[in-house]
């Protein structure tokens, strides 16, 4: 049932005139409910003899509030008769208005489900939920408690989540700054993945763009979306935007098909690791090089006053989900620290490998924007990363055997190199004949050769990339083994998750090509080997095989669909 709901900024006292309007809005409008954000009363530093008699006139209902009316806890404590009313009461002040307190989650009448995190993050408590559910203050272990919601239709909250603007287009009011955001808030916000997510600043209205969270296991199909809205305050001078009305059905599903200027969370990508250092521009995502980009001396580039280019961020990078370039119809798994997506000019067609009917050329990517694997700053957030790449790699050689038996195996490159823009590896399935009779290596190393490359291909595994010395093109080539495919079918559990009986599922073998400074390498060297080896040599520039968006979504979702009962993405 679709229910009508109206949110109010900050009334910081007002709330007579205001409630008479919102009567008048609701004799028009018929809404289900309504919702005041950040302070309902007025500050008590500058709280005068009027605002004091407005207080006891609501309390003793001489006020009218026309509908059920919700309100939270700002960045002020609450009147003490006001206090003193919510004890005795559980948290109705009047009739029909209800205090939501610091935290909470409220199941409306309508089946709209709320949940609350008001005051801001007290810096002095490092552990352990606040005590005081009047005082303006939260804790980190508050808002992670909240989570337990599992999921909200609104979320509201006084302050901004930490970076909700990155990547947004939606510029805020000349001369206004970015209000300060939590990260608990952001946490938070991705946990729950609110439909909307209200919060409020004094002097400002910002509506950003609708932004995706990653699937669930019950529903693979839907990108939930988060609509995030910040009130101005009732008495803003400018005359900014303090009312925001708009309709809800808690019962409809996230939808298929993401509205137009949806943007990838701001949230997906933790911030908390160092920054890399500059890094030199090469190539783009899709490098175009041809056959005259071979073995020749390299060339930095710099500007004419001798400085380097500055190094390119997520921001206009193709393969971080935070930046407004990435394909999002592409994305077809989102894990923790990597995603799966779908290439963009597939060399593979849809006749490509008879079993199965669309082009299977996937990228395994880190949601981390590194050039390198061994760039990840963060130990811990690379042997993670790395893990979950293998984890989607293996997880696609099950779903090879599930539908081909022992008819493919695949070929997984990589160019690990200082200087490109966002490090990933490249799948591609391969007929098995090729991989045992030891053809899929020797074009590689013949290509190598043909190359003049001054260092050759090493029987070698050099795992995340630190075991290697400097940069590296690396090829895994890999094969099922018979006993593994019986009449087609994987015997690997769904989302197989043991690492160690996975990698022992086939033969494989990893060859890996040391580069250096010295050459110039072609970053499509492994699309054009593998090219000629399928016989697809007119298919070698991925800018030749071009889709449109519909076909490109009609792609990714036939894998997407096919590939589900191995995503282990979504059991995680």
């Amino acid at each position: 049932m679709t229910s009508k709901i109206i949110v109010v900024g900050a009334v910081e006292g007002a709330f007579p005139s205001i409630l008479e309007k919102i009567s008048k809005l609701h004799a028009k409008n018929s809404f289900s409910l309504a919702i005041f954000l950040g302070d309902f009363f007025a500050d008590p530093e500058s709280r005068s003899e009027e605002d004091t008699a407005n207080v006891s006139a609501l309390i003793d209902g001489k006020i009218s509030v026309p509908l059920p009316t919700y309100f939270t806890l700002g960045k002020h404590p609450l009147p003490e008769p006001v206090r003193e009313r919510l004890e005795a009461s559980s948290d109705e002040l009047c009739p029909n208005l209800y205090f939501l307190g610091k935290t909470s989650t409220t199941k409306t009448s309508e089946g709209i489900r709320i949940v609350n995190l008001g005051g801001s993050l007290d810096p002095t408590i490092t552990a352990g939920l606040s005590k005081e559910k009047h005082l303006p203050f939260h804790t980190e272990d508050d808002a992670k408690a909240l989570r337990g919601a599992n999921s909200a239709d609104i979320l509201l909250t006084t302050h901004w989540p930490l970076n909700v603007r990155k990547v947004s287009r939606v510029v805020l009011p000349d001369g206004v700054e970015t209000p300060a955001g939590e990260r608990c808030v952001a946490d938070l916000c991705t946990a729950l993945r609110p439909r909307y997510h209200f919060s409020t600043s004094s002097d400002a209205f910002y509506e950003r763009e609708p932004f995706f969270h990653p699937p669930i296991a019950k529903d693979p199909n839907a990108k939930p979306i988060t609509r995030f809205i910040s009130l101005a305050s009732s008495a803003n001078p400018s005359k900014l935007k303090s009312l925001y009305a708009f309709s809800l059905d808690p019962t409809s599903s996230a939808p298929i098909n993401l509205p137009p200027g949806t943007t990838a969370s701001p949230f997906t990508i933790t911030h908390k690791r160092q920054r890399l250092p500059d890094q030199e521009q090469s190539y783009s995502r899709y490098s175009t090089a041809q056959n005259g980009d071979h073995y020749r001396p390299r060339k930095h580039y710099r500007h004419k006053d001798g400085s380097r280019p500055a190094p390119l961020g997520p921001e206009d990078c193709f393969f971080c989900l935070s930046s407004p370039s990435v394909k999002i119809h592409l994305i077809t798994s989102i894990a923790n620290d990597a995603y799966l997506t779908t290439a963009k000019g597939p060399l593979s067609t849809q006749s490509t490998f008879p079993s199965i009917p669309f082009p299977a050329h996937l990228l395994i990517i880190p949601l981390e924007h590194s050039p390198t694997l061994a760039g990840i700053s963060v130990p811990e957030d690379r042997a993670r990363t790395y893990k979950e790449m293998q984890r989607y790699r293996r997880a696609l050689h099950s779903f090879l055997i599930s539908k081909c038996g022992s008819k493919l195996g695949a070929v997984t490159w990589e160019v690990s190199r200082a200087h490109i823009r966002h490090t990933h590896w490249q799948f591609l399935p391969v007929s098995s004949d090729l991989v045992k009779k030891g053809l899929v290596e020797a074009a590689f190393k013949v290509e190598a050769e043909n190359e003049k490359y001054p260092t050759s291909f090493r029987t070698k595994d050099v795992g995340d990339g630190t075991g290697a010395k400097g940069d590296f093109f690396r090829v895994w080539i890999w094969v099922p083994a018979v006993e593994d495919a019986v009449d087609g079918q994987s015997k690997s559990s769904e989302h197989a998750q043991d690492d160690e009986v996975e990698e022992k599922r086939g033969k494989q073998k990893s060859l890996v090509l040391p580069l250096n400074e010295e050459f110039r390498f072609d970053l499509q060297f492994g699309r054009r080997v593998m090219a000629k080896l399928l016989g697809l040599e007119s298919r070698m520039n991925w800018r030749d095989c071009a889709q449109t968006d519909e076909e490109e979504t009609k792609d990714a979702g036939a894998f997407k669909e096919a590939f589900k009962q191995f995503d282990w993405a979504l059991a995680d």
